[in-house]
């Protein structure tokens, strides 16, 4: 079965040397689809860029909790203009980080995080969630907006928020943190999460799964995500591997 990295950022720098190479290998290591989002205007336009040169990466364009400062009507009409080019399936990587002191206030995020929801919703575009170290304020802004669809990239919340985020219709993405020895909210959230709402990624270059801990990462790794999750839920890899390309093509609008 092919495998669908729903959340990769080959546009980060960590890739200058090999960019084309990585990514034109991808295909022949079965990853067929892959969605880079964007986490600043430049970085936006850097996924719009890769999405037109490789036929199997789809875009996603947004203001990240930790690059929004400053962002204003300017950045909003780039978002706009950048939402329709070719490739772009959706909104992100978008949201809100309390982890950082030194990331934009937490109002003026949660701002930010409120109109690009508002524009993903007028677009008809799903949203890509990063939430770290702000569980229930991501919850209350989610609430505030019942019609928003999309993915917590990432997630690390309780099984309880995983709950009311696939009954509200969300989907929930897995990355290499699954693979640690001290996954173990992480094997509760997917014990309550349907098959048909997992989606996996590799946030590369970053998160790295055992026994590829510590270097840089890229879709390749996906196996070895995948076969955690298969572990978890009492299927096998290749059920795994199915379902969750069939749940990035659907999240994604993907025909």
């Amino acid at each position: 079965m092919p495998l669908f990295d729903t959340h990769a950022h080959y546009d980060s720098t960590r890739f200058d040397a090999d960019r084309d190479a990585v990514l034109s290998a991808l295909p022949a290591a079965g990853v067929e689809l892959v969605v880079n989002p964007g986490c600043d205007i430049p970085s936006s336009r850097a996924a719009v860029e890769l999405a037109g040169r490789f036929p199997h990466v789809r875009a996603a364009v947004g203001l990240h909790p930790e690059d929004c400062a400053g962002a204003g009507d300017a950045e909003f009409d780039e978002l706009r203009r950048l939402c329709a080019a070719p490739g772009v399936v959706a909104v992100g990587e978008i949201g809100l980080d309390y982890y950082w002191k030194e990331n934009p206030p937490k109002e003026f995020q949660q701002t930010i995080f409120r109109r690009q929801l508002e524009l993903s919703i007028e677009l008809g575009l799903p949203v890509i969630v990063h939430d770290r170290e702000a569980h229930g304020d991501c919850m209350a802004i989610v609430r505030e907006y019942p019609e928003a669809r999309g993915v917590f990239h990432c997630f690390s919340g309780s099984a309880e928020m995983a709950s009311e985020l696939v009954r509200r219709g969300w989907y929930l993405g897995f990355d290499g943190p699954v693979t640690y020895p001290n996954a173990r909210r992480a094997a509760e959230v997917v014990a309550v999460t349907p098959l048909d709402r997992i989606v996996v990624e590799t946030d590369s270059p970053y998160l790295s799964p055992v026994p590829n801990r510590g270097k840089r990462n890229d879709s390749r790794n996906l196996p070895y995500i995948v076969r955690k999750l298969a572990e978890w839920k009492g299927v096998t890899a290749e059920e795994m591997s199915r379902a969750t390309w069939e749940n990035g093509m659907r999240l994604y609008g993907i025909p």
